[in-house]
């Protein structure tokens, strides 16, 4: 289990592959708020849920997903995965 204490503005989020999924932009809850820059849209933020977070390595959060497989499920503001 991740201590999300740990988790702060602007640490980069990784795959398991160690390629950028995105930044922090704050944590939320049990979630991941990214970027709106990073999430994938300009628009809006993303969020990615406990449930991906392997740990923490420095001023990185890894992922258990490899960056395309944690894209697939990214949360909306609401909660809902987004759909590809």
């Amino acid at each position: 289990m991740v201590d999300f204490t740990q988790i702060t503005e602007d640490m980069e989020v990784i795959g398991a592959d160690g390629v950028h999924v995105g930044t922090v932009d704050k944590v939320e809850g049990k979630r991941i708020k990214l970027t709106k820059l990073d999430g994938g849209s300009h628009d809006h933020h993303h969020y990615l849920s406990e449930g991906l977070i392997a740990g923490i390595e420095g001023n990185q959060v890894r992922l258990s997903a490899t960056a395309a497989n944690a894209l697939n499920f990214e949360e909306e503001e609401g909660g809902e995965a987004t759909a590809d």
